[in-house]
């Protein structure tokens, strides 16, 4: 018998043992459950977190509004129209135009073929000129812009991107087929 196993009596090993274990799994559980409490944390918070630089939330009527209000547009949130809409499969005609639209202001329809998103539309309240009923459409796919225009619902209308300095040129006249095709 060694020095050691002489020291605890008979039994007493047995308890030594249990309560070295027991202290470890405590600690271990107790870890474990700070470790879980703050992955739950930063899920929580990471929506914050990986907003760009600030960028508003456009899943929200608040964000959208924030949105056009940089671009220089002001809504009336009243009046607030959504739909889900498909991209064609292919870019013909009217839609070549519309793309063309996008392209200038960085977007581009191509990347999005065949695919859905969400339609917004809004009156705009603040559009130079006094022209008549303007609506600002956003085109939404997992909250970031895929496309958008400001356009009069005049039957010779206008139709141009979101930024106001497009409103300030002569606006293009409203988007029509064209005998080519595009």
């Amino acid at each position: 018998m060694t020095t050691e196993q002489a020291r605890i009596p008979r039994g007493g090993r047995e308890k030594a043992m249990a309560r070295k274990t027991q202290g470890f799994t405590r600690k271990k559980i107790l870890t474990l459950l700070l470790v879980c409490a703050l992955i739950l944390l930063l899920l929580f918070t990471a929506k914050s977190v990986f907003v760009k630089d600030g960028a508003p939330d456009l899943n929200t009527i608040e964000g959208r509004e924030a949105y056009l209000k940089g671009l220089g547009w002001d809504i009336d949130r009243d009046s607030e129209s959504f739909r889900s809409v498909v991209v064609p499969q292919k870019l013909e005609g009217i839609m070549a135009q519309y793309n063309k639209i996008q392209l200038k202001q960085g977007f581009d329809l191509n990347k999005h073929l065949g695919e859905s998103c969400r339609q917004y539309c809004y009156d705009v309240t603040n559009y130079p000129g006094g022209t008549g009923k303007v609506i600002v459409s956003l085109y939404l796919q997992n909250g970031e812009v895929i496309a958008g225009d400001v356009h009069s619902t005049a039957v010779n209308g206008f139709m141009h991107g979101l930024s106001r300095s497009e409103a300030s040129a002569s606006p293009s006249p409203a988007l029509s087929p064209s005998p080519t095709g595009g």
